[in-house]
């Protein structure tokens, strides 16, 4: 059977320590108007007794992007190329990663794999990323960074345990929504929009005998269905081992209501499996933000009164 290819361990970069360089870059967004948020993400990190390196382009300005896709490739292969960087974090999302994608070139990195950190648009890398073997982080980024760190101490505690190697483990809030079960395989997703456009890429990822995370924002109820629909006729969950569910933010509201919560929705499309279905994970566009190291194995345990995730 193919599980046992997919449980094949993936590449582990080395977790940081102290005298580390850790580079900040902008792979999609602008960056309008966000330095000092740049500027407090470069102090937290060296309040870690890490160094940090920003990318020349991370300011640049191209219409809807931070400089042009080759600008912003160019940062993130330097980042990439260069072996004194041990981590890359990106400054943001918004939309603009997929342009990139296939221009980078990812030899020097594979003998020598470092962090890649982000969420949201950066769900095109962890997808690239983990389509050639190597664990990537889930997590806060630059902007995520607000005046006063104790509003998401939570969200910068696991960030610097993913990337330093503490241990991670989660208790979910219950929910009546909960699938209940147990589950056991690497975990994978991201950003349900950025999942359902790599399909029929290359960098669309195989999520048999994994567990897959999602989240979004911005969308209507109708639009979460019409992925879900589209990557279930894709035959994207039929070897799925579990599905976790993040935050569904800033649902927007149709003229024509849908009639039910987006967990019952999520439910339904998955209503044709039989694996468990976790709410409730703090991670996505909220400001409670937990890291997550994708490609990962985890344990989900699913209960109705709480769920666990424990990573390996």
């Amino acid at each position: 059977m193919a599980q046992n290819k997919n449980e094949n361990k993936l590449i582990q970069p080395p977790y940081l320590k102290a005298g580390d360089t850790v580079a900040i870059v902008a792979p999609s967004g602008i960056l309008k108007n966000r330095n000092d948020e740049v500027a407090r993400a470069k102090k937290l990190l060296e309040s870690w007794d890490l160094n940090v390196v920003i990318g020349n382009n991370v300011f640049k300005k191209d219409n809807h992007f931070a400089g042009t896709d080759a600008e912003r490739c160019e940062d993130f292969q330097k980042a990439l190329d260069d072996k004194s960087i041990k981590a890359i974090w990106s400054a943001r999302g918004g939309y603009g990663t997929v342009r990139i994608l296939d221009k980078l070139d990812y030899s020097k990195f594979l003998e020598q794999p470092k962090w890649i950190i982000g969420y949201s648009d950066i769900t095109a890398l962890h997808n690239q990323l983990h389509t050639i073997g190597v664990e990537t982080i889930h997590g806060i980024m630059c902007v995520s960074l607000p005046n006063d760190l104790s509003e998401i101490e939570e969200s910068i505690e696991t960030f610097k345990s993913a990337i330093f190697g503490a241990p991670l483990a989660y208790t979910l809030k219950g929910s009546t929504y909960n699938r209940v079960g147990t589950a056991k395989g690497q975990l994978v997703g991201g950003n349900l929009t950025i999942l359902h456009t790599m399909l029929g890429s290359n960098t669309s990822i195989d999520v048999d005998g994994k567990i897959l995370f999602i989240e979004e924002i911005g969308e209507y109820k109708y639009h979460i269905d019409r992925m879900l629909q589209s990557m279930k006729r894709a035959g994207y969950f039929d070897n799925c081992k579990g599905v976790i569910v993040g935050d569904m933010s800033r649902m927007r509201k149709n003229t024509t209501l849908w009639g039910s919560s987006v967990q019952q929705l999520i439910l339904d499309a998955l209503q044709d499996y039989n694996f468990p279905i976790a709410f409730n994970m703090p991670a996505g566009h909220e400001d409670d933000n937990r890291a997550m190291i994708l490609g990962r194995t985890i344990e989900l345990v699913v209960k109705s009164s709480q769920s666990t995730i424990t990573f390996e």
